[in-house]
């Protein structure tokens, strides 16, 4: 072989070479689109007491199948035993007055002793409240103090608020009628009275 053979042979290695990693650099950024972004998992529950929970006295948190599908898949903590639980279910079944509060939220400290009242008055919608932006075990306090028994979960990071379209301002309130369909409670102030709970409950159902 003489040198200019030689010197070509290289070459077209070199091409060769240099096409092949070109290749398989092109095609790797298509194969990690493809796999698509892994989903974060739910955060982990947050340990509490068995006394603690025993001590809030809370009615056990619904179940059914069905319900909202935009609160599909959205899966809380049960208040009442810590177990999981899905809020479209929670929800599904009949209306459904959903209530979002938080510990530091000082008119929810207000509603929510209005919405127990109304809970346990005959014609009541059923009542579940949605613990957000603040700790289970402050939640579980906070209700034993005030006397609220009604079922209640906790949104550890915010499922429920992105869920529903939240805005940034509590408390705030949605009822979920018999067919499924969400509606938010407006203008969201605190209530101060099982009446005015179940005007607003009245008013947002409408006809259903």
């Amino acid at each position: 072989m003489n040198l200019r053979a030689y010197r070509s042979e290289i070459q077209w290695t070199v091409v060769v070479v240099v096409l092949a990693v070109l290749a398989a650099v092109a095609l790797w950024p298509r194969d990690h689109e493809q796999q698509g972004p892994t989903a974060a998992p739910p955060p982990p529950a947050e340990r509490i007491d068995p006394q603690q929970r025993a001590a809030a006295a809370l009615q056990p948190c619904p179940a059914g199948t069905g319900g909202p599908a935009e609160l599909a898949g959205t899966t809380l903590q049960c208040l009442a035993d810590g177990q999981p639980v899905d809020l479209a279910a929670a929800a599904s079944g009949g209306p459904t007055l959903i209530n979002l509060w938080a510990t530091w939220c000082v008119p929810c400290r207000t509603e929510l002793p209005a919405l127990q009242a109304y809970s346990t008055e005959p014609g009541a919608v059923r009542v579940l409240g949605v613990q957000v932006d603040s700790g289970a075990a402050e939640g579980l306090d906070l209700l034993r103090a005030l006397g609220v028994h009604f079922p209640n979960v906790h949104d550890g990071d915010n499922r429920a608020r992105a869920a529903l379209r939240s805005p940034n301002v509590l408390p705030v309130s949605y009822v979920v009628t018999a067919s499924g369909e969400v509606r938010r409670i407006d203008p969201p102030v605190a209530f101060e009275s099982p009446h005015e709970v179940r005007a607003a409950v009245e008013r947002t159902l409408g006809g259903q």
